[in-house]
């Protein structure tokens, strides 16, 4: 059975003859029925309060796993974009070694082109150099060959007035 405030208030007694004083004991029950009903309403305070607190606690394991829940996805997305992120610099270091390749192999070939022009270079010089030699050489020696003939053809005139001579040194000197 519960006892309730009321209850110890309306308490009574038998009266005995040498028993307790009944004003006495009415002081001592109106007293504890106060003291009852203020813990009762402080013990009604504490379950309003504790079922208060339970709610709070249930929002805060909520948010707890929330964030939790939210830090593994921060976690993750920071993983991928890591991930991503090496991925990508790989990605760009291959395209920079494939182009600094491709560099190469044009350098390479515009020397191999380049080397290929010079040696060609070089046939037509020294075939053009020993034309020239040919040529200076077949010139050099119609020169000799004219001046035997010269030679030959001034002793002929010298014999004559002198003036012969001096135009054939002047039809040399313009050869």
């Amino acid at each position: 059975m519960k006892l309730t405030p009321l209850d110890v208030k309306k308490q009574e007694f038998k009266k005995v003859l040498r028993g307790y004083d009944p004003v006495e004991v009415d002081s001592f029950l109106d007293m504890m029925s106060n003291e009852f009903a203020e813990l009762l309403k402080q013990c009604k305070d504490m379950r309003e309060q504790l079922v208060e607190y339970e709610a709070q606690l249930r929002d805060y394991r909520q948010m707890e796993k929330t964030l939790q829940q939210t830090l593994m996805q921060a976690q993750e997305a920071s993983g991928r974009s890591i991930e991503n992120s090496k991925k990508e610099a790989q990605l760009i270091v291959q395209e920079a070694e494939l182009k600094a390749n491709q560099i190469l192999d044009r350098a390479r070939l515009d020397l191999s082109r380049t080397k290929d022009e010079i040696g060609n270079l070089r046939s037509k010089k020294e075939s053009i150099v020993s034309r020239l030699k040919v040529l200076l050489n077949s010139e050099i020696e119609l020169i000799k060959a004219l001046e035997i003939d010269d030679d030959e053809l001034t002793r002929d005139l010298s014999r004559g007035t002198g003036k012969e001579t001096i135009e054939i040194d002047e039809i040399i000197k313009k050869l």
